[in-house]
């Protein structure tokens, strides 16, 4: 079973910057998509970032210019930098493993999630 931690939430001002981090119990990223997610309050959650185990990178339209993401496989951790923000970009922000196994099986893992508040 593969835990994932994120860190890095917190508050905000319109325009700061704030870095997310999800660490991995197993080595996971290097071979798999790690991505991130955010569900606001009376919203569905939906991708925010997304980044495969070759290195390409896909955006929420959102969040495009602003967010990046990131890994580091030998920490097992993707990083979620984030620019600009703005007050919808409150959230709860979820950090994802989309693994396929050697079975075929495909297993989504999720973190418990990290807080973001950006005030205007």
């Amino acid at each position: 079973q593969v835990q994932l931690v994120e860190s890095g939430g917190g508050l905000a001002q319109a325009g700061w910057s704030l870095r997310l981090s999800c660490v991995a119990s197993l080595r996971i990223f290097s071979s798999s998509t790690g991505g991130w997610y955010r569900q606001a309050p009376g919203k569905q959650r939906e991708l925010v970032a997304a980044i495969s185990r070759r290195g390409s990178t896909n955006y929420g339209d959102s969040v495009k210019g602003r967010f990046t993401i990131s890994r580091e496989n030998t920490k097992n951790t993707v990083y979620l930098q984030m620019n600009s923000l703005k007050p919808e970009d409150t959230a709860v922000y979820y950090c994802n493993g989309d693994v396929v196994t050697r079975n075929f099986v495909r297993i989504h893992y999720w973190g418990k999630g990290t807080l973001v508040t950006v005030s205007s």
